[in-house]
């Protein structure tokens, strides 16, 4: 199975995903992580990315996870997988599903503020959420981030013990 942790900036993709990955220990990834230094440079300069720029990042991603699918290796991948046509590209497999993790603007900002070191500011962040395509419920877990990342966690947990 792979585990898609999938929302905007400020979300906790990485910090969920590294939490969730270990407990399960199954292999994580950054889809941060596959993304060109030309994005990297866009994106730190407040340049939003367009489809085209995406495009190679969401190939390489797909391979990540059609390579897991094929070895039989269990993963979280976190990755914003803002339009639902992103989401249709890394479904390689029934065996890939998609976790929400879905915050408020307002929460948003404040843990972005947090965070140091990481090439998406803060202006990004209303470009993504103009941006995102909210899956519905049929097909993606949707858990609210307004709690600590281990209750985050414990919350996934019980939602994909009913996808196995």
């Amino acid at each position: 199975m792979v585990i898609i942790l999938m929302g905007v900036a400020g979300a906790g993709k990485t910090t969920i995903g590294r939490l969730l990955a270990k407990q399960l220990a199954w292999e994580f990834a950054d889809g941060d992580d596959y993304h060109s230094e030309a994005n990297v440079q866009k994106m730190s300069s407040g340049i939003p990315l367009t489809d085209a720029d995406r495009a190679p990042w969401l190939a390489a991603l797909r391979e990540l996870i059609s390579g897991w699918i094929g070895k039989g290796t269990n993963a979280v991948l976190a990755c914003s997988a803002l339009k639902r046509e992103y989401r249709e590209a890394l479904a390689t497999s029934p065996q890939v599903h998609f976790v929400y993790l879905k915050g408020s603007p307002e929460v948003l900002r404040e843990r972005m503020h947090r965070r140091a070191g990481h090439f998406m500011t803060e202006r990004m962040l209303a470009s993504q959420l103009a941006t995102l395509e909210e899956p519905d419920d049929a097909n993606a877990i949707v858990v609210d981030t307004d709690r600590s990342p281990l209750e985050i966690v414990e919350e996934i947990r019980r939602q994909i013990e009913n996808l196995v």
